[in-house]
Parts: C-alpha cells; structure tokens; sequence
C-alpha cells in the first residue's frame, strides 16, 4: 500500500510542476507589461524599469519561476495592484462562495446520476428519457443555461432571485463559522437567511450541475448494465432477492469504482472550474474575481488560480485513488507488479 501510494504522489508532483510551468510560460508570453501596469499608464521609461527590477522581472526565466514556486507554496500568493490587496487575501475572501456553490452542485449532480441511472436499468422507457436528458446536459454550454433559467424563472415567472450574488441586497450575512451561508444561517438560527441563500443558489448550482451530471449518468448506468449482465447478478436473483434490490445491493456497489474515480475529478472541476457561471450569476466567488482580474490585465492573481487549480486537481485525483486501491485491492497489485 506504501508502495501504491509513493507512486502516485510522484506522478502527482510531476503533474503540479508541468501545470506550474506552462502556466508561468503563458502569462510571460501574453501580450502586456506587468511593470507597466503597476506603475500606471503615464509613468516614464526609467519608472516602469524600477518597477520591473522591483517585481523582479529583470530576473531570467528559471530565476522567476523558482520565486514564483517557493512563494506559492510558502503562502506568498503576491500582490493584487489593482485591487490593492494580497492576493492570499483575495482568494481567502471568495473561496467559500466558490466552495459552497461546487459541494451542492456536486452532490446534486451525483444523487440525480444515482437515482436515474438505477431507474434506467430497471425500466426501458425511463431509460430512453434518463439518455436524452444526459444527451441534452452534454450538449448544452452552461453560460447558455444559466442565462436560459435566468430569463424563463428569475425575468419572467419571478421564481428565483436574479443575478444579485449569495443574498439579497436587503439580507444580512449570518455569523461567519463555516463561511457557507446556509449552514451558518442553520447554525445561527436564522431560517428566513437559509431560506433566501438557497433561492439564490438553486439556478447557479442546477446550471453548474448540469453537465457534470449528464456525464455521471451516462458513467454509472453503462456501468450498472455491465455489472447486471454477470453470472453472480443471476446467483442473486435465484436467491429470491428481486431485481430492484440486487441492483441496489450487489450492482450498484460493484458499478460504483469507475464513478468514483470520475466524481473526484468532477468535484475538483466543480471547486476550480466554475468561472462562467459565477460571472452570470454575479456569484462573489474565485471564478468571478478571475474574470475580473483578466480585464484587469491582473497576472498576480491569475498566475495563482491556475497553480491553486492544479494543485486542486491532483490532490482530489491522489485521495480518490488512493480511497480506488482501498476499496478494490487488485489496483493496488497491478501497480505492484514490476513491469
């Protein structure tokens, strides 16, 4: 198991340090002058000099870089000049916006591939319905969707609050515990704040959910066919344990492996990814202030979402698999046999 793990945190390490480079290779080629930017559009030659000797991008390429890492993973995210702040504390401000709209996305889009792709195996016309709408979930771009669910439930039928952030305008924020409003809302006693933080994160989590779940379902029910078809699925059922519930005990958790690799990498995309759909739905979180940052011609701060992302990526990737040669051990002796 050492052994297993070892090898996957390597691979880990391998992959943060090419996502950091090409990263870093990226935003020195993109057209603009940090410097420039930083001592402002009128300032003279010999200031924006100063400045680039001063953010130390007189340096050589692999003497930037090796800054770049060191203060990365020292906690030194740099300085956000537009906005006059570190970005450390930038990011710390919007992550629980970005974190609470990925987890309830996330077991959204997990529980309705559960329910639908168990409903798909045992009925046929379910199961041309439950193909169609992952069809339409992966065909659909979620800034599409998002403004589609705006225009139909928020302009006209006045369901669900418009693009207005995690609370209405008039609504204060509960005491920050936990930083996610509807738990904290719950924590503090204050139903009427739950009631308008989920109206306000139902249309981005149904829009954020959306394709990832199109994606689950299609995984998980071809895997639940695969497993229904095997000789032991017919043990079972000569026991006397009705379909629905052999799927339930014997298929499912044997079908369930596969999923569980892709629903890490999903929750990963969900917590890092979501940057179209804050910017839609005016959601105060890291993809939105991204966004900005780009207009902003903000490197600082881009520079560290797209190392922070990766960084995100391969941890959930490292723990699903390791929680993959947990769960089934023939993973774990296929990576032990020497090749």
């Amino acid at each position: 198991m050492i052994r297993f793990i070892a090898g996957r945190a390597a691979s880990s390490v391998v992959t943060i340090f090419g996502a950091s480079v090409i990263g870093f290779v990226l935003l020195r080629v993109l057209p603009g002058d940090p410097a420039r930017l930083v001592a402002g559009h009128l300032a003279s030659a010999q200031a924006v000099a100063t400045m680039r000797r001063v953010l130390g991008l007189n340096l050589p390429l692999y003497d930037q870089y090796g800054r770049y890492i060191g203060d990365f993973f020292q906690g030194n995210w740099g300085f956000s000049y537009s906005v006059g702040q570190p970005v450390r504390a930038l990011i710390a401000a919007r992550l629980p916006a970005s974190l609470e709209l990925g987890c309830y996305a996330f077991l959204l889009a997990f529980a309705a591939a559960l329910l639908l792709a168990l409903l798909s195996v045992r009925r046929r016309p379910a199961d041309r319905a439950v193909r169609g709408l992952s069809f339409l979930g992966l065909g659909t771009p979620p800034f599409w969707l998002a403004l589609l669910l705006l225009l139909l439930l928020s302009q006209w039928l006045h369901v669900f609050p418009g693009p207005e952030g995690r609370l209405s305008p008039n609504t204060a924020a509960p005491p920050a515990l936990t930083h996610f409003y509807t738990v904290d809302a719950l924590l503090a006693g204050r139903f009427g704040v739950f009631a308008d933080a989920v109206r306000h994160l139902v249309l981005p989590t149904v829009t954020l959910a959306f394709a990832d779940f199109a994606f689950l379902v299609r995984l998980l029910r071809a895997s639940l066919f695969e497993v229904s078809r095997e000789p032991f699925m017919a043990v079972v059922r000569s026991k006397g344990i009705g379909r629905p519930a052999a799927l339930r005990r014997h298929a499912l958790p044997n079908a369930f492996l596969p999923t569980l690799t892709v629903g890490g990498l999903v929750l990963a995309e969900l917590i890092a990814g979501s940057v179209l759909v804050e910017t839609v739905f005016d959601w105060p979180g890291v993809g939105a202030l991204v966004v900005a940052s780009i207009q902003r011609e903000d490197y600082a701060v881009v520079e560290t979402f797209i190392l922070l992302s990766a960084v995100v990526y391969v941890v959930v990737n490292l723990i699903v698999d390791v929680l993959y040669g947990v769960i089934d051990p023939r993973v774990r002796l296929r990576s032990a046999v020497p090749k």
